[in-house]
């Protein structure tokens, strides 16, 4: 059985080190801190320029819940629409309804305009009312993949849930665990739960170039260096492939 690696990314280096590391694809995101957003068309064609990879498009258009107004819906159908002229392989995102289920009439709008594109729905799975019932609406929908934690923060924490899952999904759509994934959880996860794709970032945090320092300001959330980058490493994503590949 094979089994995949995906790697998350925002920036044009650490999709680079994602696929020296040995990653199959990467979910190209924007602003990965706060849990990703879309990212822009400068972003995929210098990733497409640069790698190999088959490349994912995460489609969220702010950071929060995944409830989303009549302006943001329309914004995510451009950026579907551009994404599939850009040449992407496939689209990540989801959309849930005030009751937690999947909005499965807007759903359906952006599988039409992906088109031959394949969908994976993102972790609103996570926060969704009833995880089989959102299984099965996913599934009809034609979605591909499912990423998930099993509804808990890590996918160790919510690996009975991930178990349950590939089991009542029978290999209809791929289950993908995310969240706290590493080499050193992977041998213990895998195995246990039957998933037969992995997702992490396999980030380290780099020192700022910057010389010159201005302390106590700050651009975004308090607390958050704005000399820190957060960059995926070829070392990490090696090690966590070789370890699939013991599988």
């Amino acid at each position: 059985m094979e089994l995949k690696l995906e790697v998350c990314v925002d920036s044009v280096q650490s999709a680079i080190e994602a696929q020296k590391g040995g990653a199959d694809r990467v979910e190209l995101c924007g602003n990965l801190i706060i849990g990703g957003t879309s990212p822009g068309k400068a972003l995929f064609t210098q990733v497409r320029k640069y790698t190999d990879l088959e490349i994912r498009v995460l489609l969220r258009p702010r950071f929060g819940d995944f409830c989303y107004d009549e302006y943001e819906f329309a914004m995510m159908k451009e950026d579907t629409q551009m994404y599939k002229e850009l040449g992407a392989d496939g689209l990540v995102t989801g959309i849930l309804l005030p009751d937690g289920t999947l909005n499965m009439q807007q759903m359906q709008e952006l599988i039409r305009i992906a088109g031959s594109m394949d969908t994976a729905l993102h972790r609103a799975f996570d926060v969704s009312w009833d995880p089989f019932v959102t299984l099965e609406q996913a599934i009809s929908l034609g979605m591909k993949t499912i990423l998930t934690s099993g509804q808990r923060n890590r996918a160790w924490e919510g690996r009975e849930l991930l178990k349950s899952l590939v089991k009542e999904s029978d290999g209809r759509i791929e289950i993908m665990a995310g969240a706290g994934i590493s080499p050193d959880i992977i041998p213990e996860l895998v195995p246990y739960t039957g998933v037969t794709a992995c997702h992490m970032s396999g980030k380290i945090v780099k020192d700022s170039r910057m010389e010159f320092r201005r302390d106590g300001v700050s651009m975004g959330f308090p607390g958050f260096s704005e000399y820190e980058i957060w960059e995926t490493s070829a070392d990490n994503i090696r090690e966590a492939a070789k370890v699939l590949q013991e599988f």
